[in-house]
């Protein structure tokens, strides 16, 4: 199939990645795994066995006229343990590699048909100045966007960090939440070809 670059231009690229079909239950699930895979995880509470003290039972079993209590440290005490302590976990899902590749490839496709999807022969910028990318994303139109390319531009890097609802990001770093979050997705020629290279 052919795209059209931000210059009119026409571009073929690989019906496999930009004509694919939109499989929504498995872009639902990788970005659910994608962003519950970010989570630290690292909650920690203390049980009754952790909490300092308590190794003497506060008074004796019969006789006080008080319930029976063998240790100042129960949960049922103040400054006692907790129930059932939170541990630090890990919250990620497991994914095959094939399945990621999958709703990657949905995704694009969408964007493309959609006409979210921006083609450009380069883009970058000389120098790391945020007015001087800001001219240049008025000409693809809009500020809402992430900028792909084909290896890490740190003049590109530099310039968008300041700008709002704007990132950049190179193939490898390519994610579904990422080609989700943003109103458009521009892309080199040389990045097409490094993703058609990975999702054929």
């Amino acid at each position: 199939m052919e795209l059209k670059t931000n210059k009119g231009e026409t571009v073929t690229v690989s019906d496999t990645v930009f004509g694919a079909a939109y499989n929504e239950p498995l872009v639902h699930q990788i970005v659910t795994a994608y962003m519950a895979a970010g989570r630290s995880g690292t909650k920690a509470q203390k049980s009754k066995a952790e909490v300092s003290g308590g190794g003497k039972k506060p008074w004796k079993q019969k006789g006080t006229g008080r319930a029976r209590a063998g240790s100042i440290r129960s949960p049922l005490w103040r400054g006692g343990g907790r129930t059932f302590a939170a541990k630090p976990r890990d919250f990620g899902q497991k994914v095959n590699k094939k399945m990621y590749r999958g709703a990657i490839r949905s995704i694009i496709a969408e964007l493309s048909r959609q006409g979210h999807l921006v083609l450009a022969d380069s883009f970058t910028v000389d120098a790391p100045k945020t007015q001087s990318l800001i001219a240049k994303l008025a000409e693809v139109g809009g500020n809402d966007i992430l900028l792909v390319t084909d290896a890490v531009d740190k003049n590109l890097f530099l310039s968008a960090r300041n700008i709002p609802h704007c990132a950049v990001c190179d193939v490898e770093a390519l994610n579904p939440v990422a080609l989700l979050r943003h109103e458009k997705v521009l892309m080199t020629r040389e990045a097409v070809k490094k993703l058609e290279a990975w999702l054929a």
